[in-house]
C-alpha cells in the first residue's frame, strides 16, 4: 500500500492518498502516519481511498480507532472517493454510521450533508 499525506488547498484538512491495498499487512503503517499527523497540530483528516482496490476488517478498523482519536482532539476525519466495492463494504459493516463517508474528497473536505454517502 502506499500512503501520500497533504494539505488541501483551503480549511486547514490534511487529505490522506491510500493506495493498493489495506489490511493486516498493512494497517500498521496507515495507524503510524495518523499518530504522526495527530502529534502535529492536525486534527481534520480526509482518507482519500479512490485508488484503495481493498480493505479488510483490519484496515476498516484502523479508520474507527483514526476517527475516534481524531474526535478526542477536537477535530474529525472523514473518508472520501470510495470505489464502488468499497463504499459497499463500507455500508456493510456499517462504517458509515459511525465515520462519515463522502462521495468526493472536495465535499469532505467541506463537510457537512452534500455529498455524504450514507
Amino acid at each position: 500500500m502506499r500512503i501520500s499525506v497533504a494539505e488541501a488547498p483551503a480549511g486547514g484538512v490534511t487529505i490522506v492518498k491510500l493506495a493498493g491495498e489495506l489490511g493486516v499487512d498493512t494497517a500498521a503503517e496507515l495507524a503510524m502516519a495518523i499518530e504522526e499527523l495527530l502529534d502535529r497540530p492536525t486534527n481534520r483528516i480526509v482518507i482519500d481511498l479512490a485508488l484503495l482496490g481493498f480493505c479488510d476488517s483490519i484496515g476498516l478498523s484502523t479508520f474507527v480507532d483514526a476517527h475516534r482519536r481524531c474526535a478526542a482532539e477536537g477535530g474529525y476525519l472523514a473518508l472520501a472517493a470510495p470505489s464502488p466495492f468499497i463504499h459497499k463494504l463500507l455500508g456493510v459493516v456499517g462504517l458509515t454510521r459511525q465515520v462519515p463517508a463522502y462521495a468526493t474528497v472536495a465535499s469532505a473536505c467541506a463537510g457537512g450533508d452534500e455529498g455524504r454517502l450514507r
